[in-house]
Parts: structure tokens; sequence; C-alpha cells
């Protein structure tokens, strides 16, 4: 948990390392999960010059109200002049962001592991 921050839910765990927000979505993320993420999620991505990773590895069910959710946490933390990665390698939800055309935005990589090599990459050559 960040401090002040309100308590994570069933389906959103959050902690920091090597200079990012992890933002861990679990299990199935449909409107109800939706409903419960939104709150906290908000909050996390109004931050200023977050270096945020959002890590769907722990999803077994993504629907429309997740791509949503992830959506609106990519708009919020590039308003705030943020940087979004994204960890994905279920098949279906990398179809989801395919067909809705939401896949290069997003640029899903397949694990955390190289979501922080590829930001200690971006930072040597910056």
């Amino acid at each position: 948990m960040i401090d002040g921050s309100p308590p994570t839910t069933g389906h959103l765990h959050t902690y920091r390392t090597q200079g990012h927000l992890i933002l861990e979505f679990h299990g199935e993320i449909d409107v109800s999960a939706a409903l419960e993420m939104a709150p906290a999620l908000d909050m996390y991505t109004a931050l200023p010059a977050l270096e945020a990773i959002i890590d769907l590895s722990h999803v077994e069910f993504f629907d429309c109200s997740g791509l949503r959710l992830l959506c609106r946490a990519r708009r919020r933390i590039l308003d705030h002049s943020g940087e979004l990665q994204l960890v994905c390698d279920h098949p279906l939800t990398l179809h989801i962001l395919r067909v809705t055309g939401l896949f290069p935005g997003f640029a899903p990589v397949p694990s955390l592991a190289v979501a922080l090599d590829r930001s200690d990459d971006i930072e040597e050559a910056g």
C-alpha cells in the first residue's frame, strides 16, 4: 500500500519497485470488479509524473469493463506527464486489445521483469 492511500481491493494490489508503481489486477475483471477498483485506481493515476506498470498476469477474466479501466488509467497517467507499461500474456486479453485497435497504444510485454528491463533500457538511452 502507498502512504495515504485507500486499502487495496481484492482485485487491485499495489506496490513500488525500482521506481515504479505496480498496479496488479487480480481475478475476474468485470463490471463489479471495475466499480470496486475505480476509486483506488483513480487516486493512483492522479499522481504527477507516475511511472506505472499495470500487471494483468493474475487476471482470469477480462471484459470491456476492464478495458475501460485500462484506457482511463492510461489517459490519466499520460495527462499527468507519467508513463505506463502493460504486462499481459493472456491470449484472449491480447486479442481484445488487438481487435479494438488498442494494442499499439499499450504495447504489452509478457512479464513484469521484461517491463522493468525495458524501463532500464529507456533510461540508459535517454
